[in-house]
């Protein structure tokens, strides 16, 4: 690791740890404020974003990076429209901060709560999409954390234009600038000194392809809230709706490749297997999505569907593939998920309530939905304003984290000059 990169990491992490401290007591006023002047800020500067944006799409085309990669990259005015809607939603949330909760009274006359805190610094590594610059900025404004952002080196010239903004709109609230960092440099050597900066981070949230999120577990120092993939899944039961089954399943695949809550696995109930099949396929033909058969779905569907291996139910594909295996029945659906899912998101397409219920009871995973698209998983869908991530763990977070996924609790005791006996 060179010295300079080495010299660069150390001030940021002093800036960020200095600010974060300004951040914890500020009052929900002063953090809206800021927030509103960081919206004003990306208003007035979109056209030099979506250039900059253009930028790293151009240099990523020249490049030939995959295309759910430049998916991701790319900021639309539509997205870049979302990406103001999110902020606004966030600047509308209620402030989880100071909150005190399970207030009791103790045989000793002392009263005992837990309170709501920021986790101080979040150290944030991502790749390809630049509106999560801002989704993670917002997020950690609000919960009185500082961030340092670090993205992917596609997306350097995005990052930069949209962080100038941000950084403007903290100077015009009377915020640190500090508060919120982006890496501008596209040395790898940052992202490894900022995973073992404990003395300056307190968390690492890792965004991106599984491959880096591997990475940043097996390397960081520091606790991690991650998901290494999102393997989604979609069961349309024997006594589903076909009506809105053929829907959500075309949606759960085709809405966006290249996204981690997208199905990558459709399971078919066998009664129904014959008549939804067909249907379905036909969708996914004009929609060009390869479909990779088990040996049912080969049979109804025809032997120029790929036969699908033991491969494909665990892949993520994020593109227009899509592996298909039929069931005998809601068990054996709920079994091949919790073997083969990474946990992210999975949906029962059912009219049978004791069936959507147990399917609910019985599948791990961080988001379990009944008749609905496995699109739906995301931090803006669930009301949180944005989201910094999905977590596929169980502690400290799972699902989308929003706000309450960025802080932590302490204990607080109201006594009036008791003394232990």
């Amino acid at each position: 690791m060179s010295d300079s990169v080495q010299a660069y990491m150390t001030q940021v992490g002093q800036q960020a740890r200095q600010a974060s401290r300004q951040l914890a007591s500020l009052a929900t006023d002063a953090k809206n404020n800021a927030l509103s002047a960081i919206y004003t800020a990306l208003e007035d500067n979109q056209q030099k974003i979506l250039a900059a944006n253009k930028v790293d799409v151009d240099n990523g085309q020249q490049k030939q990076l995959d295309s759910a990669l430049l998916d991701r990259l790319e900021l639309t005015p539509a997205r870049f429209k979302a990406m103001l809607v999110g902020l606004k939603d966030v600047i509308n949330l209620t402030d989880p901060i100071g909150v005190i909760t399970d207030l009791a009274y103790r045989p000793s006359g002392i009263q005992l709560g837990k309170m709501r805190v920021p986790l101080g610094v979040i150290g944030m590594i991502y790749e390809s999409r630049p509106n999560v610059t801002l989704e993670a900025a917002s997020l950690a404004l609000k919960s009185g954390n500082a961030i340092i952002l670090r993205g992917g080196s596609e997306a350097l010239e995005s990052n930069k234009a949209i962080a100038q903004a941000i950084q403007h709109g903290l100077k015009v609230a009377g915020l640190p600038e500090h508060a919120i960092q982006v890496i501008d440099t596209p040395d790898r050597a940052a992202v490894g000194h900022l995973i073992t900066m404990a003395e300056y981070v307190d968390v690492i949230v890792p965004r991106g392809g599984k491959g880096l999120i591997e990475r940043i577990s097996n390397e960081a120092r520091i606790p991690v809230i991650k998901h290494l993939d999102g393997n989604c899944h979609v069961f349309v039961e024997r006594e589903a709706d076909l009506h809105k089954a053929l829907p959500i399943a075309l949606n759960a695949k085709t809405h966006r490749y290249g996204v981690c809550n997208a199905m990558e696995t459709l399971l078919v109930d066998a009664p129904i297997a014959e008549e939804f099949l067909p249907r379905i396929a036909e969708l996914y033909a004009e929609k060009n999505v390869e479909l990779r058969g088990c040996e049912i779905t080969r049979k109804i569907l025809g032997d120029h569907i790929t036969a699908a291996t033991e491969e494909d139910w665990y892949t993520e594909y994020l593109g227009p593939i899509l592996a298909i295996k039929v069931m005998s029945n809601v068990d054996e659906a709920i079994e091949h998920i919790n073997k083969y899912s990474s946990h992210h998101t999975e949906a029962i397409v059912t009219e049978n309530y004791s069936k959507a219920r147990k399917f609910i009871a019985e599948v791990d995973s961080s988001s379990v939905m009944v008749n609905a698209s496995t699109r739906f998983a995301d931090g803006f869908e669930y009301g949180l304003g944005a989201e910094i991530g999905i977590s596929t763990d169980k502690i400290h977070a799972r699902g989308p984290v929003g706000l309450e996924g960025l802080t932590s609790q302490k204990w607080v005791v109201f006594g009036d000059g008791q003394i232990r006996q």
